[in-house]
Formats: C-alpha cells, sequence, structure tokens
C-alpha cells in the first residue's frame, strides 16, 4: 500500500528531474498530441503523446492563481522546465528554467519568450532567446497563421529555418478532432523538451492553458 502511495504522489505532484535525463534530442523528425486537458480533475494544462500514444509530457496547473509559475513535467510528475512570468518596468516576458537534479539555477534561463506587438486579430507573434546563459544566444520567432481558433503556428530560427510546427489534428479520413486537440512536429536535432516549454509559455501568453 505504501508504494502504492508513492506511485500516485509522484504522478500528481512536480518532482525535480534527473540532470542525466536533461536533454531531448532526436536524429529524426519527432511528432507529437497535444491534448489542450489536464490529467488533474479541474486542473488547467495539457497532455503530450508521442507518435506511439505514449505520455510525454504534462502541465497540470492546480489553480488558475499559480500561472505566474507553470512546470513541464515528463510522464512521471518529474519537472522538466520551470516557466516563470517576470516583468521589468512596462514589460512582461515569461523565462524558462531548466532544472537539475536538485533544483532549478535561476542565474541561467534556458530560454526567454517576449510578445511582440500585435498587429492583427488571433495569436500574437513572439519572439524567443534561447540559451540567454551562451556568448551567441539563438533567437527564434513563433508565427502564428489562420484564425485563433486553429491554433496554428510555426516557429522559425533567425534564417528562416523551420523549427517546429503546431496545427490541430486531423483524423486518418482528414476530419477535425477539434480546436483542444493539435499535432506538433518538430525537426531533427532540435531539443523538443525546450520546444514544448516554448509552446506551453505561448498558450499561456494566448490566454489557451
Amino acid at each position: 500500500m505504501k508504494n502504492k502511495s508513492n506511485l500516485v504522489a509522484a504522478k500528481v505532484h512536480p518532482q525535480v528531474l534527473p540532470s542525466s535525463a536533461s536533454c531531448y534530442f532526436s536524429s529524426k523528425q519527432e511528432t507529437f498530441t497535444i491534448w489542450m486537458k489536464s490529467l488533474v480533475l479541474g486542473g488547467k494544462g495539457c497532455t503530450v503523446f508521442d507518435a506511439k500514444g505514449q505520455i510525454v509530457y504534462r502541465v497540470d496547473n492546480y489553480s488558475c492563481k499559480c500561472k505566474d509559475e507553470v512546470y513541464l513535467m515528463d510522464f512521471k510528475g518529474k519537472v522538466i522546465f520551470t516557466m516563470l512570468r517576470k516583468r521589468f518596468k512596462l514589460f512582461r516576458f515569461w523565462e524558462g528554467y531548466r532544472s537539475t537534479a536538485t533544483e532549478i539555477d535561476s542565474k541561467k534561463p534556458g530560454f526567454q519568450v517576449r510578445q511582440t506587438l500585435r498587429i492583427q486579430r488571433g495569436h500574437s507573434p513572439c519572439q524567443v532567446t534561447v540559451g540567454l546563459d551562451e556568448n551567441q544566444p539563438r533567437h527564434y520567432k513563433i508565427q502564428s497563421w489562420g484564425s485563433s481558433s486553429k491554433s496554428a503556428c510555426k516557429i522559425v530560427d533567425q534564417f528562416g529555418v523551420l523549427v517546429a510546427e503546431l496545427k490541430r489534428k486531423k483524423a486518418a479520413c482528414g476530419v477535425d478532432l477539434g480546436n483542444d486537440v493539435l499535432t506538433m512536429v518538430v525537426e531533427p536535432s532540435i531539443d523538443h523538451s525546450l520546444i514544448m516549454g516554448v509552446f506551453v509559455v505561448y498558450s499561456l501568453i494566448n490566454y489557451k492553458m
């Protein structure tokens, strides 16, 4: 009974991810299904499945009051990224901190997402800076397309090369599965845990989570 209780606690409460599992790269293109629902009853968040239908990522916000601090976890509830909403004068932005074996390193955010000026209706485009602790950080752009209800966007690097694309998932017969079921395709040699963290922040900025 004790082991069963520990297993349930591990699935519900966030834990810190060991440093040995901190990177998620693949030499091939990866496809994920994102269900914009939390596994926790009454909670807000999303659940991410791989191509085999297995849960690989989770976001569970237990209260709307916790939206300034959000966790990206693996299927066991171990924290991969901690995303914090911050403010500098009149500007608001999000920073994502990679978890270590013991705690997050608050001095070295893994990425930062800033909302750019909204020009048209729909999702707001965003600027993403990756590797803020490096001398030459990488810069991504999140570009939305289509109506806001379709939740379609793509992430490109500073050269316009596609990094990841998000769109509504379709059944094998071509029918849309609904606004809360999405497909994300991540290009090879890209850290898909980082892309998921960026997507979570983008959803929070656009009030989709």
